[in-house]
């Protein structure tokens, strides 16, 4: 899976996602400190699922963006350390495969998913 991880993501949980076999750019080492619509143009240019725990990513999808990423992965696990996190993460990600076209919302207990009415084919 190509993604693109947010600033917010551990470090753990990237490594834990690169080590499962999934193409990970994370915002921290290649770009740090740029604005939410500057990840959301480069997971639409470079056809990554962005993964984030920032909530802002879902309200960009629904009212700015005329164009999207193929999709958006919103964090929303408790878990008590960031390496229980990235395994909760990596176990979710690799549960299905139907995340393109869709703003993803993951707990503890649940995935609830939206379509992204902007997102178009490459």
């Amino acid at each position: 899976m190509q993604i693109l991880a947010d600033e917010n993501i551990p470090k753990s949980t990237v490594q834990t996602l690169r080590a499962s076999g999934h193409d990970v750019l994370w915002i921290r080492e290649a770009v740090p400190g740029i604005t939410d619509p500057e990840v959301m143009q480069i997971a639409i240019d470079e056809q990554r699922i962005i993964v984030t725990y920032d909530k802002d990513f879902g309200e960009l999808a629904v009212t700015v963006n005329s164009q999207n990423p193929p999709a958006i992965i919103l964090l929303r696990i408790s878990k008590p350390s960031p390496t229980l996190a990235a395994a909760a993460v990596d176990r979710v990600l690799n549960s299905r495969e139907d995340w393109l076209g869709h703003l993803t919302v993951i707990d503890d207990t649940h995935i609830r998913m939206r379509p992204l009415t902007n997102w178009r084919l490459p």
